[in-house]
């Protein structure tokens, strides 16, 4: 018990000398120079560092499968609860079209991006990025925005 506590106090002491401090300033050349020690008597300023925030990737990974099943599951039940049989209102027909409508812009959307992330010359892409940019604005003004 008594080394665990000694290490864990050397390690708080080890931790609190870490952080530096970085100073900035330009020569009479018009160079910007960083170092963590002041130039002198050359005029400069001191900036204040913060810590990077970094996030575990297994928690990005099991969230976006956590987003998926749900949005799979919220998909299924709307799905179910709409009839489509030839008793089905013309409203409902209707809303039963826009749905798949929709549906059929998000398959394109994810087709897209896939051929995007891997990777296409720049007149490719920019093409890609163009109907990916139409497809969200449909997506958008006819599925999500009315």
């Amino acid at each position: 018990m008594p080394r665990m506590m000694a290490g864990l106090v050397l390690s708080f002491f080890l931790t609190s000398a870490v952080s530096a401090e970085v100073y900035t300033w330009i020569d009479s050349r018009g160079v910007a120079h960083f170092s963590d020690y002041p130039p002198g008597e050359i005029p400069h300023k001191q900036l204040d560092v913060q810590a990077p925030v970094t996030v575990p990737m297994s928690e990005n990974l099991g969230q976006g499968k956590r987003v998926s099943g749900i949005r799979k599951e919220v998909e299924g039940l709307l799905a179910s609860g709409r009839p489509t049989g030839s008793g089905a209102t013309a409203k409902e027909k209707a809303d039963a079209e826009l749905e798949k409508t929709c549906a059929t812009y998000r398959s394109k959307l994810e087709r897209i991006q896939s051929k995007l992330r891997a990777g296409y010359s720049n007149d490719r892409g920019n093409s890609l990025r163009q109907q990916r940019r139409t497809l969200s604005q449909k997506l958008s003004r006819e599925c999500i925005l009315r």
